[in-house]
């Protein structure tokens, strides 16, 4: 069994279209009592697994946002381990794409990770904006400011 870095750094497939993330926002919330972590490359790793109701209001703040902040007829900038079945789900940041696909020879994070595999760090944004902070912390009031 492949580890979480072997996961994130292996063949990872694209979410093309918004039918694609429905499906797979579909999955993900059928899925959500099987532990999934949530993690903001560049910010602390996440130490458990989310409880269903938290993960599912973490997918719809993520849906909301990529709705808002990427108004293109595509998606293409979430990418999932296995399209049936994911147990990784690698998200960039709209506000942060640069060419998320390594075209540019400049390496761009994700923003957010969802996997079933408690995560390693990844090295995130030199900068990440104050917006994109509060709008985590608002997700996770638990954990301070």
């Amino acid at each position: 069994m492949k580890n979480f870095t072997e996961v994130l750094e292996g063949m990872l497939w694209a979410i093309r279209s918004w039918e694609q993330w429905e499906d797979l926002l579909t999955f993900l919330e059928g899925d959500a009592a099987n532990g999934w972590y949530v993690y903001f490359v560049g910010q602390e790793l996440p130490k458990a697994p989310l409880d269903e109701g938290h993960f599912r209001r973490v997918l719809r703040a993520l849906d909301s946002l990529l709705r808002h902040d990427h108004r293109e007829r595509y998606l293409g900038i979430v990418y999932v381990d296995d399209r049936e079945s994911p147990s990784l789900v690698k998200i960039y940041d709209p506000n942060n794409l640069g060419a998320s696909c390594g075209s540019s020879g400049k390496w761009i994070p994700p923003g957010w990770i969802l996997s079933r595999m408690p995560p390693a760090p990844v090295a995130g944004p030199p900068v990440i904006p104050e917006g994109r902070l509060r709008w985590w912390r608002e997700l996770f009031p638990e954990r301070g400011a």
